[in-house]
């Protein structure tokens, strides 16, 4: 067994590239409705790299835009301020991994499932008339820890996933007997370095235990979403196990049959395209 401390974790995480001030004064905007879309939209504007990559994900057929979008102010007026956010955070945050490499670690399966469950998630929040776009920008994000630990601590894992093939049990056993510690307590500690929302904090260091005091809502259906996503086998990595879903997560979404067959059917016909939009700025 090879340990990993919560405190040596911290030190490599304090070693990636810090998000773009843009990026966190987006985030801020979670939990803080009153913000100006102008000042931001200008703001997001002076990033050239975020600018192409979002109008570039705007344009998409994804969204279906009658015209072509040329600018963060055009966007967001015709997204949404909120999905506008989304495709900013989300270019950031996952270009910060991009061009990672690892002898073993599937990169591509993972971020297929990682839209996958964003797709769910933002599914089943529909459902739920819960915040959508919270939702999608979670289910997108919840797993990032896996990729501190496989890229700043490549040869741990490695072991990791020889153990989880030759042990045929979930990745996170596998990381909790070789480590000492799992993604997604990984996850929770870049959150809090990149200062993501406290709820963002909470729900990514839970999806696995939406049962932890203070997890909350969206905890709930990032997990429901992660399981979703793993039964409908969409991530291509014949490794994938379905985790078991939590009763209280599963029977406190109370949603009946008919609705989760939308939630399939709405996961399973957006998906592919959403790939090649989301996929392609890792």
């Amino acid at each position: 067994m090879t340990t990993l401390s919560i405190s040596e974790v911290i030190k490599n995480i304090r070693d990636l590239p810090a998000l773009p001030v843009i990026v966190i004064e987006l985030l801020t905007t979670l939990e803080n409705e009153n913000t100006s879309t102008g000042v931001l939209a200008e703001k997001v504007s002076h990033d050239q790299a975020l600018t192409a990559k979002t109008l570039r994900l705007a344009n998409s057929s994804f969204y279906g835009m009658p015209s072509k979008v040329t600018s963060i102010q055009q966007a967001i007026a015709i997204l949404g301020y909120d999905s506008v956010r989304t495709l900013v955070v989300a270019a950031s945050v996952n270009g910060t991994f991009s061009g990672s490499k690892h002898a073993t670690f599937q990169f591509q399966a993972f971020w297929r499932h990682s839209v996958a469950t964003a797709l769910c998630a933002k599914s089943l929040a529909r459902q739920l008339r819960a915040n959508e776009d919270h939702a999608f920008m979670l289910g997108l994000l919840h797993d990032i820890g896996r990729l501190v630990l496989v890229t700043r601590a490549p040869e741990h894992y490695e072991k990791v996933l020889a153990y989880q093939k030759a042990q045929d049990c979930y990745l996170i056993e596998a990381e909790r007997t070789l480590l000492g510690l799992d993604h997604a307590m990984v996850g929770r500690a870049l959150a809090e370095y990149w200062k993501f929302p406290v709820l963002m904090q909470k729900a990514i260091e839970s999806h696995h235990a939406p049962e932890l005091q203070g997890a909350g809502s969206l905890a709930c259906i990032v997990h429901v979403a992660d399981c979703i996503a793993h039964a409908l086998d969409l991530s291509g990595d014949d490794r994938d196990l379905v985790p078991p879903v939590s009763a209280l997560a599963w029977n406190g979404l109370n949603l009946d049959q008919e609705a989760m067959m939308r939630v399939y059917r709405e996961t399973e016909m957006q998906f592919e395209e959403a790939c090649q939009i989301l996929v392609s700025i890792t």
